[in-house]
């Protein structure tokens, strides 16, 4: 699994890791069952504090992108609870499209930065949900 893990932004590493995974997932680079390296092994190939993928690995496993196997170690697992995810993404969007408003963004630019990301991940999308 390759990271992509940017020291000079102002993103906190913890966040950059949980987004790295999440992308990942999205693009079919990881998959369901899949193992995430150890806590000290991430920690050890990238360069950062246990405590900081620990973090990120809570996160993940909370926002419901992976699960804990006592055995297996971290592993995902997406929750896929449609309603739940929708009720976050509204909340999510809501936020980032506050800001694109405040930014003279308009409706058709906002759509087709939409269209460009989905394009990016291998979605199994059914227009008819």
């Amino acid at each position: 699994m390759f990271l992509s893990i940017d020291f000079n932004s102002e993103e906190a590493l913890y966040i950059q890791l949980c987004n790295q995974i999440i992308f990942g997932i999205a693009c079919a680079e990881i998959r369901e069952g899949d193992n995430l390296p150890s806590v000290r092994d991430l920690a050890d190939d990238i360069g950062i504090n246990m405590h900081t993928v620990n973090k990120a690995y809570t996160i993940l496993k909370q926002e419901g992108y992976v699960k804990l196997d006592r055995r297996k170690g971290t592993v995902i697992s997406v929750d896929t609870n449609k309603m739940k995810a929708i009720e976050e993404l509204t909340d999510d969007l809501k936020v980032v499209l506050a800001k694109a408003v405040c930014k003279n963004i308009s409706y058709k630019e906002i759509l087709e930065i939409i269209d460009q990301i989905f394009c990016e991940f291998e979605i199994n999308n059914d227009d008819d949900d």
